[in-house]
This record gives C-alpha cells, sequence and structure tokens, in this order.
C-alpha cells in the first residue's frame, strides 16, 4: 500500500487523539466519513495502526524510577542475541528494547518502584547467565521533554 498526503494526515491526527471519532477525523482531514472510514480500516489492516492505548501519567501513581542501560554481550553470535531476548522480554518492567551500533549493544528502558528493584532484575539476568558481559545504567532525574507523536508530516511527505 503507498500512502498519500491524506493517509498521512490521517496517522498524524490520530496521534495526538486516538479517541475521536470518525465524524471527526474526516473533518480534520478535509474527507467525508466514509471515505474516512474506508482508508482508516485499510490503514489498519495494512499494519500502519498497531493499535490504540491510554497513555498513563505514571506521577499520579506514586514513585517510579525510570532507568535506561546499556548493555554488551560476551559473544556476538545469532544465538546468543536470540538467548539474551528470549531473558529480557519476560521483564514486565522492560519497556523498551533497542539494537544500537557503536560501543554496547543494546540500550534497554527499565520503569521500576526503585533502585532495589532495577538492582534486582540486573542480578537475576547476571544469574541466569544469558551473556551479559557488562551493563552501565542511568537513573533518570527528570524528563522535560517527552513526546509520545511521531513528526511524520515532516518525516513523509508523499509526492
Amino acid at each position: 500500500m503507498k500512502l498519500d498526503r491524506i493517509d498521512i494526515k490521517i496517522l498524524h491526527v490520530l496521534q495526538q487523539n486516538g479517541r475521536m471519532t470518525n465524524v471527526e477525523l474526516a473533518e480534520m482531514v478535509n474527507l467525508s466519513p466514509s471515505p474516512c472510514l474506508m482508508r482508516l480500516k485499510k490503514l489498519q489492516s495494512e499494519g500502519y495502526i498497531e493499535g490504540y492505548t491510554a497513555l498513563i501519567n505514571i506521577a499520579k501513581l506514586g514513585q517510579a524510577l525510570t532507568v535506561f542501560t546499556e548493555v554488551t554481550l560476551k559473544n556476538h553470535r545469532q544465538t546468543d542475541f536470540a538467548r539474551f531476548l528470549a531473558a529480557i522480554e519476560k521483564i514486565e518492567q522492560l519497556i523498551e528494547c533497542h539494537v544500537i551500533s557503536g560501543g554496547y549493544d543494546y540500550l534497554l528502558k527499565f520503569v521500576t518502584t526503585g533502585i532495589g528493584e532495577y538492582q534486582e532484575i540486573m542480578e537475576r539476568l547476571i544469574e541466569l547467565d544469558v551473556g551479559i558481559d557488562k551493563y552501565f545504567s542511568y537513573v533518570v532525574l527528570k524528563s522535560p521533554i517527552r513526546k509520545m507523536q511521531l513528526p511524520l508530516t515532516k518525516l513523509f511527505q508523499p509526492g
């Protein structure tokens, strides 16, 4: 499926408010409701829209600690990567995992109840012997900028 500027606009608008009605969405992208709904269903079926979720204000719920962790594996065979990923994907407090080029292999993002819980997770991973050579932890003190929306209209401008 080749996207046009209206498809990109639909995705852009939905990022800002995934709960809007089809009529509201159609108005914002200058379509009538029926063609807008057809495009929306196509974007969903083609996998451009993976799902809808609520953004939770974690500070309202209580104390939480966010930690970014750089991980370097001892070996770099496909089986080593697979074993490591199989172990970490079971950790509920792990909310992001990125394969990184450069000085380390993975950048992980954890959200935990505190430093003790984070350290328990890391100690458990070391004990499981999933191939970690070294890791470095970076505790987040503040997050002055957090954006959930991708700059779709800047990244993708169909011609």
